[in-house]
């Protein structure tokens, strides 16, 4: 049997669990999320679980302004391209070591465009 494909919410709920356990374990990207952050599971990864489901699924629950609440956070701690290029970088690998299929190729190329955006969003040159 293959690896399953993103194309169901109870796929990307579990991606978006593993994917965040890495990000957590991750020494550069832990203390942004852990320390400036300060995010609380609990409430963060459903609002996650519904962003990838809305653009993975076209699922409607998300509406909240993603670069809004980045841009705070960034005003907090200035976020540098290597943290783009770390997440993205852990976001691929999480895909890869699990998923398969069109969805999971779409799920890498959004959270690039997603990274660049964020990056250049943020970046006040």
């Amino acid at each position: 049997m293959g690896k399953p494909d993103l194309d169901n919410r109870a796929t990307i709920e579990g991606f978006v669990d593993q994917f965040y356990a890495r990000v957590l374990a991750d020494p550069r990207l832990a203390p942004i999320f852990l320390d400036v952050a300060q995010i609380d599971l609990d409430v963060h990864l459903p609002h996650i679980k519904d962003y990838w489901c809305k653009l993975l699924l076209g699922e409607q629950r998300y509406r909240r302004h993603t670069m809004a609440i980045h841009r705070r956070l960034h005003a907090r701690q200035p976020l540098q391209a290597d943290d783009f290029q770390r997440w993205l970088a852990l976001f691929i690998a999480t895909v890869d070591a699990g998923y398969a299929g069109p969805r999971a190729q779409r799920a890498k190329r959004v959270a690039a465009a997603i990274a660049g955006n964020m990056q250049q969003g943020l970046d006040p040159g």
